[in-house]
């Protein structure tokens, strides 16, 4: 049975909901270095994961990173024959003024390189850049998926927005902006969450109900989700999909151990 089917609701989050994780959750960050350590550990099994048909991915890094964050999520796609590509504009300081359109030209770029579709991977705030990008470009992008992204609820249910501001120079509580951003794009788009992120509310990373939309709940940190070994075996098999036969992530059988049902953000009545 799909896993939607079985999919937990949750009361639809408010744009105003202002509740960022406190102080123990931050404190929990502090085990991303052991992902790091179980990443090792898994890699053997890793990377006996299925493989689907060898296309393009581009891998957004979070806020105030830089494509070294990703490199481990990247030799873990290149390992399963997916040509993985950095984003190629060095630190992530937000969206500023020429960033998201650098976005957009790089997907057309590996597009017609390889001619056909990208997928879209992005962590944390490179998850905004990946949604907002596949609503532009919806022919030119096979899937979606987000680590840690909030897109839904306040920007404030964050522990990251003032960062956010001082390094973008905008407005995290512009509402307009914040309407676009949990609008989901046209394409396959996926969520992985973590409950005890200390950095994002979770629940400012659930997809509202959709066809083509879901939420995967990994147990992890916000600071080593792209490198928790669950977070990658999602990953590897959305991207395993063939292309326009795009089914929910099963939780059934063994994979019931390790992944919670879904989660569903429900729309208030």
């Amino acid at each position: 049975m799909p896993r939607s089917a079985n999919a937990r609701r949750l009361p639809f989050v408010e744009a105003d909901d202002v509740r960022p994780p406190g102080l123990l959750l931050m404190m929990l960050e502090s085990r991303a270095p052991l992902e790091g350590l179980a990443l090792l550990a898994a890699a053997p099994l890793l990377h006996r994961l299925p493989r689907g048909a060898a296309h393009p991915v581009i891998v957004f890094p979070g806020m105030a990173t830089s494509d070294l964050t990703t490199l481990p999520l990247r030799r873990f796609l290149r390992r399963l024959g997916y040509a993985a590509h950095a984003w190629g504009q060095g630190f992530n300081f937000g969206p500023r003024k020429g960033v998201l359109r650098q976005c957009a030209v790089s997907v057309r770029a590996l597009a017609e390189r390889h001619g056909q579709p990208v997928s879209l991977i992005g962590w944390s705030l490179g998850g905004l850049y990946a949604r907002e990008v596949a609503k532009e470009l919806p022919d030119l992008t096979r899937c979606v998926i987000t680590l840690g992204t909030p897109f839904a609820g306040h920007p404030r249910a964050t522990n990251a927005w003032r960062i956010y501001q001082l390094l973008s120079g905008q407005n995290a509580d512009d509402p307009v902006v914040q309407q676009r951003l949990r609008m989901p794009p046209p394409v396959p788009t996926t969520s992985i969450y973590s409950r005890t992120d200390g950095i994002v509310s979770w629940r400012c990373s659930l997809n509202e109900p959709g066809p083509i939309a879901e939420n995967i709940e990994v147990h992890g940190s916000h600071i080593g989700m792209g490198v928790n070994p669950l977070a990658l075996v999602a990953v590897a098999d959305r991207l395993a999909q063939p292309s326009g036969r795009w089914q929910p992530f099963d939780v059934t059988g063994a994979r019931g151990w390790f992944f919670p049902r879904p989660v569903q953000a429900a729309r208030a009545v």
